[in-house]
């Protein structure tokens, strides 16, 4: 059997994106530092220790350190959502999420601190490690406890976190003291990699500046005794209590100094993870990384674009890290109120769809109050701009403030009053298309112009992705994605009904399709190469339904070549770089191809995702509303399909690519979900509109709409003579 070739627009696609997506795909992320004369690495851990903590009071060692190394906000994420002290040691000795058992019931606290350790002669034995390992590899992350230890020959650990992170995976120690030993240059110089702990950082007010101050003094010692060509490394390498916060991170020595720390795994300059200090000293000491361990990726040094005055640079990091822990608090609060609006809104929906239906029955009831029909059609219209709202909102700085929560609350307010005054004001706000249309708008336009521009509005914002869950820095994050796509095509879909003939549509949808792949996928930008492949099948779906009609075999083969193009060329640039610099698809297919374990975290991750997330609810109601209420003969979307089919793909398209996104980046339904809060909205919208304006009764000479589309004039034949 000949399969049919696909359509003209299609097959086209494949040949012009080609050279497109190569270019963007194939620029470079940062790439990690080069070795440069280093011959040992010492570690300075200290749980707690955050930038707010240093100054050149009571921190001079840590604050002249900083001022001449490197310096960056680390995510102590392990695998717990609390890093606790154990935890973050672990997690550093393994280069992978890990977390020590007993753990604590209360997920909000942690554990006591509990070490079996026993002291022989030089070394030291941790007598629960291989409980300790074999809880870990059975693990979805499949973290190796002690796999920075077992790269190198020899190893020396200064107190009991540091054994912690240097206990190989049958628990012996090579070298251990409790404390730093009188002959501390002696012991640095023993083995090519010291790990010290220099303490815990705890509590507030002075109790906290005493412990930082000890944290110093103890670094200090370490800096006066450190071998010559030594890389010196700082962290903060847990937290002690929730919330999660930010922590310090610091490395001074050859080819770190000054600047800000970055690492690919994070993309962005100035952040980097715990994971990532195992990665970069191994790189910098030359020795091979096991890369089937580890997660992290080496760090390097970011540019000169960080403040000449340490303080100020201290006061960006601090800022961070308050922003971070705000969002996080007032993110869980902005969606369950957001859902639960919707889901109200819904609700109240489906009475007044029907008593529009009964207006035109043979014993017709009353209309329903145009006060109340426009009080819930501005409700719709500001749900619908919900988001994007809050993205802007992040503009203003209200983390600052004495109150986050209420400020927030205020200025996202005053925004989305704002966006819903600017829609429902303008010349097409009262047409059934027109809220659709520009909310999809306003939707791509916030989210491309703030990935545009470094995607500030989703780092750390209540609509983007917060640096304390480690999952993303920079670029597109998940919400981002469902509300770019659901914009994005609807936008396509909306511009190519109004301007051009119904043979064109693909071709409009397509060319708007392809800017936002390549806007989502390149690295300098939305960094997100599952994210494009899921774009460009929505981009696929969206076109082959534009011009009308059902999805054909014809095209969806057309729809599956053009999709497996673009995939594929993504692929196969992304597996083309260095294992440090490639994406999420690159490393997924790179290390599902050695058997690891790289499926059953991104399905963990989804699990996780579907289960905590509020968007879940939302994207589920969504599909059951559509089904149930939307498409019945009195919904109204059937309507607004027959109106303007192009619609239909690009409600279709969203949806596609909202979930496969999802998938790809271990999200859940989160993307789904954020396309359903800016879709279903506007769609309810528009089907109130067009069953409104059909089964209203009618006077005067204006006719009711009949639900078919009207020819655009360059498709009309003449009248035959």
């Amino acid at each position: 059997m000949t399969l049919p070739r696909p359509s003209g627009p299609l097959r086209r696609l494949a040949l012009t994106v080609l050279a497109a997506v190569a270019v963007l795909v194939g620029v470079p992320s940062p790439a990690a530092a080069e070795p440069a004369e280093v011959e040992y690495a010492v570690v300075i851990g200290a749980a707690g220790l955050r930038w707010d903590d240093l100054n050149p009071t009571d921190t001079p060692t840590l604050w002249k350190l900083a001022e001449g190394g490197s310096i960056g906000a680390l995510s102590a994420r392990s695998a717990r959502s609390l890093t606790c002290p154990l935890d973050g040691w672990l997690t550093l000795g393994a280069g992978n999420f890990a977390e020590r058992p007993p753990l604590s019931p209360d997920k909000a606290a942690c554990p006591a601190w509990s070490v079996p350790l026993e002291v022989q002669g030089e070394g030291a034995f941790v007598a629960d490690q291989i409980a300790v390992d074999e809880h870990n590899t059975g693990r979805p992350w499949g973290a190796r406890p002690g796999a920075l230890a077992e790269s190198v020959r020899c190893s020396t650990a200064i107190g009991p976190g540091a054994a912690v992170a240097m206990a190989r995976s049958a628990g012996r120690v090579d070298r251990y003291a409790a404390e730093p030993p009188a002959d501390l240059k002696r012991a640095l110089a023993q083995c090519v990699l010291s790990v010290v702990d220099a303490g815990t950082v705890a509590g507030e007010g002075p109790e906290r500046q005493a412990a930082a101050r000890k944290v110093d003094a103890t670094a200090a010692k370490v800096l006066a005794a450190r071998p010559a060509k030594a890389l010196v490394t700082v962290v903060g390498v847990a937290d002690t209590q929730a919330p999660s916060r930010l922590h310090v991170a610091i490395v001074d020595g050859p080819g770190f100094g000054g600047g800000w720390l970055v690492s690919p795994s994070t993309n962005r300059p100035g952040y980097l993870q715990l994971v990532d200090v195992a990665p970069t000293v191994l790189r910098m000491l030359g020795r091979a990384r096991p890369a089937t361990l580890f997660i992290g990726q080496p760090v390097a040094r970011a540019g000169d674009d960080r403040p000449a005055a340490l303080a100020d640079a201290v006061r960006d990091l601090d800022d961070a890290d308050r922003e971070a822990g705000a969002q996080r608090r007032v993110a869980d609060r902005f969606f369950l109120t957001l859902v639960g609006v919707q889901l109200l809104l819904m609700v109240v929906m489906v009475p007044i769809l029907r008593w529009l239906r009964r207006t035109r029955r043979r014993h017709p009831s009353p209309p329903p109050p145009a006060g109340l029909l426009r009080v819930l059609e501005v409700a719709l219209l500001a749900s619908a701009l919900a988001i994007p709202a809050a993205l802007v909102a992040d503009l203003v700085p209200w983390w600052r403030t004495a109150n986050p929560d209420r400020w927030f609350a205020l200025i996202g307010l005053v925004v989305l009053a704002g966006l819903t005054a600017a829609v429902w004001f303008s010349k097409w706000g009262r047409r059934p298309l027109g809220p659709l249309a520009l909310v999809a708008a306003i939707a791509a336009t916030v989210v491309g112009v703030d990935v545009l521009t470094g995607s500030r509005l989703q780092l750390n914002g209540v609509a983007g992705y917060s640096t304390l869950a480690g999952v993303r820095y920079a670029g597109i994050g998940t919400i981002g994605l469902g509300v770019f796509a659901a914009g994005l095509l609807l936008g396509a879909a909306c511009l190519a009904q109004r301007l051009v003939p119904r043979r064109r549509r693909a071709w409009v949808v397509l060319g708007v399709g392809l800017a936002g792949v390549l806007l989502v996928g390149a690295p300098p930008l939305g960094s997100d190469p599952g994210g494009a492949v899921a774009l460009m099948v929505g981009v696929c779906v969206a076109a082959t339904l534009a011009r009308g009609g059902w999805l054909t075999f014809s095209r969806l083969a057309g729809a599956v070549l053009a999709g497996s193009v673009v995939t594929v060329l993504f692929v196969a640039v992304d597996l083309s770089r260095p294992a440090e610099q490639r994406g999420n698809v690159g490393r997924l297919l790179a290390e599902a191809g050695q058997g690891q374990v790289i499926f059953q975290r991104l399905g963990s991750a989804n699990v996780v995702a579907f289960v905590t997330s509020p968007l879940t609810v939302l994207a589920l109601a969504a599909g059951l509303y559509g089904y149930f209420v939307l498409l019945r003969p009195w919904g109204g979307l059937r309507r607004v399909y027959g109106l303007h089919p192009a619609v239909r793909g690009g409600v279709y398209g969203a949806m596609t690519a909202a979930l496969l996104g999802s998938l790809l980046d271990g999200g859940g339904v989160m993307a789904a979900g954020a396309a359903a809060a800016t879709v279903v909205p506007v769609l309810l919208l528009a089907g109130l509109r067009v069953v409104r304006h059909v089964e209203e009764p009618h006077t005067g000479e204006q006719p009711a709409v009949k639900p078919v589309e009207i020819p655009h004039p360059a498709e009309r034949r003449p009248l035959s003579p």
